[in-house]
């Protein structure tokens, strides 16, 4: 198993005294987990019993859940009682028990990736003792605070000289990706064929997925590289990064489909402006925004954010879908708009 990075933060809330802990209570503890992208991780939990053989004689029932201010999200992870073991959804092979004795029911997630960033919760069901322990797991010295996104405008792929794709990135809320912030999103998952810039003047493109037309099936995971290119010449795509959203993103509920004019008034109308590109991904990546309705953005592109893949939205992955550029005076879509907190 690959050896980990991490920092680990903890503070202990016990029900009645803070020395002592009666039997049948219920116990918290609060625990904080830095980790890198692409590590494995540890999520520290134990029985906090005063008795060090309960855990062993009498047996128990451990379930790890990713818990979500909207409980109807919240994801199971692992459950355990006695020899049979669980895992579920994308923790299915990667969420193994540790076990370095009786009363550990930490778990080791291995691979770790921006998804798997958030808060969890760690049930202990012995018999003597219920324990309820919370973990929060975030990026060691990461780049949790933005996300990384592709970006090819209107005129079709491949048409941004470097001064063009600064340009872009500017015009949807967000800066050129810089290499480091490229291949932490690589760790985190990033798969994509088209090559872009870099805010060093580079072109590369992040590969999870190897195959023929992305570089060859021989070469394994990781960032394809064009080298520096010409900035006025060569032209590409590019790679920018969005930070935290300081408003509110949001889809503006209206009684009719809108034409592109009528979604940029209809915003206007709301106190608002219509949404950016960069936008859209803060809000799907960084706060989880799911909604299955395509709708039209400030570059005339027509997107939708799915965190919670599902049959005819985006059923095998989380991702921002593209419609691409419809005619602007197609009454076919809806419109997302952002408010400036």
């Amino acid at each position: 198993m690959t050896s980990l990075l991490c920092i680990t933060i903890i503070s202990l809330t016990l029900a009645g005294s803070a020395f002592s802990l009666p039997t049948g209570s219920a116990s918290q503890l609060k625990v904080k987990v830095f980790a890198d992208l692409g590590s494995n991780v540890t999520l520290p939990c134990r029985l906090l019993s005063q008795d060090a053989m309960a855990f062993g004689n009498i047996g128990m029932r451990i379930k790890w859940t990713k818990v979500e201010d909207d409980e109807a999200l919240n994801k199971d992870v692992l459950l355990s009682m006695g020899f049979h073991k669980k895992t579920y959804g994308g923790f299915e092979n990667r969420v193994f028990l540790q076990e370095l004795d009786n009363e550990d029911a930490s778990i080791v997630i291995t691979d770790f990736s921006r998804d798997d960033v958030g808060k969890y919760h760690c049930e202990i069901i012995n018999g003597v003792e219920d324990s309820m322990q919370e973990v929060s797991l975030e990026v060691l010295g990461g780049l949790i605070d933005g996300v990384v996104f592709p970006y090819t405008p209107l005129v079709a792929r491949y048409n941004l000289n470097f001064d063009d794709a600064v340009q872009a990135c500017q015009k949807q809320n967000a800066s050129v990706a810089t290499f480091d912030q490229l291949f932490d999103a690589w760790k985190g998952g990033l798969d994509w064929c088209n090559a872009g810039w870099l805010s060093d003047g580079t072109v590369q493109y992040p590969i999870n997925n190897p195959r023929g037309p992305c570089g060859g099936t021989n070469n394994g995971p990781g960032l394809r590289s064009y080298g520096r290119r010409d900035k006025q010449i060569s032209r590409f795509d590019v790679f920018c990064f969005s930070s935290a959203l300081t408003g509110r993103f949001y889809w503006l509920v209206q009684p009719d489909r809108l034409t592109f004019d009528e979604a940029v008034q209809a915003c206007l109308d709301d106190g608002a402006e219509i949404a950016k590109v960069g936008h859209m991904y803060s809000a799907w990546k960084l706060d989880s925004y799911d909604r299955c309705d395509a709708g039209w953005l400030a570059d005339a592109s027509v997107r939708y954010p799915i965190s919670r893949p599902r049959k005819n939205c985006s059923p095998e992955e989380a991702a921002v879908r593209l419609l691409g550029f419809p005619d602007k005076t197609q009454k076919s879509y809806g419109v997302y708009c952002f408010e400036e907190q």
